[in-house]
């Protein structure tokens, strides 16, 4: 990922408004930098649900996390409205690549990139199963 190649915003399935909290904001005046990992978690749950199209039970677990990039471009700080976008970049056979970008909603300033590699999980054998037939249909859908 090059944060000095801004993505096209067609790339983005989902767009969720953010909430920034006083207790995101560190000394130095800013957003803290784990507080973008959460914003992106948030992100993908969104994006998850939009592209499965029901809500997940998050007791069937079927992705995990193998891999986060994240670039943080551009300090956020407290009071400026926020979004995060969230797309399909890539599907593979066992594994997809979500690409999210967080921006001031006003300006469009973008404030931090990062790509996801989700990795298809069973839970049982506790080890990365080929992407079932209904990530893979779904997520076909979500790239351009």
């Amino acid at each position: 990922m090059n944060p000095n190649e801004i993505p096209s915003l067609s790339q983005f399935k989902n767009r969720l408004p953010l909430q920034l909290r006083f207790s995101d904001v560190d000394v130095l005046g800013h957003v803290n930098n784990t507080v973008y990992l959460a914003f992106y978690d948030t992100g993908k749950a969104a994006f998850m649900t939009e592209v499965l199209g029901r809500k997940i039970d998050w007791k069937e677990v079927d992705t995990v996390v193998a891999n986060i990039d994240c670039a943080f471009i551009a300090p956020i700080f407290y009071g400026e409205k926020l979004e995060v976008l969230t797309g399909c970049k890539s599907i593979h056979d066992k594994s997809f690549r979500l690409l999210q970008m967080i921006r001031e909603t006003e300006t469009g300033e973008v404030k931090s990139l990062c790509e996801t590699v989700m990795v298809s999980f069973d839970a049982k054998t506790q080890k990365a199963a080929p992407l079932s037939e209904e990530w893979r249909e779904k997520l076909m859908k979500t790239i351009n």
